[in-house]
């Protein structure tokens, strides 16, 4: 990696490996660190861009603060501070929270996670119910089909609003100090990751996938920031 790149990068399955529940993720001893000094190295130009809301980032990057995409692009904290709605996008409506909750109390094992703007399923602990989520969120998202779609993740379906993407924010990005004119890298691991690696490609950068690239391992992604924060030479 070069000193004129932008760095892009997703959290759950690229910087920290999959959990069995999303609140069961464990940040590694010393990733904070080589993002901090690669922050440096690049000045400024890292984002963490993720389908995760703001303060999950805060929370588990703390005390770094970095800009950051969250909620699938839906809103971004700019490399100035300030919070923007990156995309037309409304809060969840409630009852369909209220429809997941009552289903999955209903099927052990699924769980139910509400963000401010998508709701994803997640199955990992009952893989058997995958076709139960799916088609429930199915039902959901006709209700308001101009406006939502459905994306798998792992183990996972998620309700997205269709006016917000990762290729969306990252463009937003590249056109703000310190990202402008820089070379963009964007990695990710899964099918929400897409219209990242194709906006980084666009871009003149490079989209990278965990599984082509570093064997699916979020590990061996960090081993690579890693060394390229010990070539940096930041302290």
């Amino acid at each position: 990696m070069r000193s004129d790149c932008a760095l892009f990068l997703d959290l759950d399955g690229t910087l920290l490996d999959l959990a069995l529940t999303p609140t069961a993720v464990v940040v590694p001893e010393g990733l904070v660190d080589v993002l901090r000094r690669l922050h440096g190295w690049l000045h400024g130009a890292l984002a963490i861009v993720t389908g995760r809301p703001l303060d999950d980032i805060d929370r588990l990057l703390a005390p770094l603060v970095l800009p950051v995409a969250g909620n699938h692009g839906a809103s971004a904290r700019l490399p100035d501070g300030s919070q923007q709605a990156l995309a037309p996008v409304s809060a969840l409506p409630s009852h369909w929270i209220a429809r997941a909750q009552a289903a999955c109390s209903q099927w052990p094992g699924t769980i139910v996670e509400p963000k401010p703007y998508s709701l994803a399923l997640h199955y990992r602990l009952a893989p058997d119910r995958g076709p139960d989520v799916h088609a429930l969120l199915s039902e959901l998202a006709r209700e308001r089909a101009d406006d939502y779609e459905i994306l798998k993740a792992h183990f996972a379906f998620e309700l997205r609003p269709r006016h917000a993407d990762k290729g969306l924010a990252i463009e937003r990005l590249m056109a703000l100090a310190p990202f402008n004119g820089r070379i963009p890298i964007f990695i990710g691991d899964d099918v929400t990751d897409e219209s990242g690696r194709v906006a980084a490609r666009r871009l003149g950068g490079i989209g990278l996938d965990v599984a082509d690239t570093f064997g699916g391992s979020a590990a061996r992604v960090r081993q690579w920031l890693s060394a390229a924060a010990t070539q940096s030479g930041e302290a």
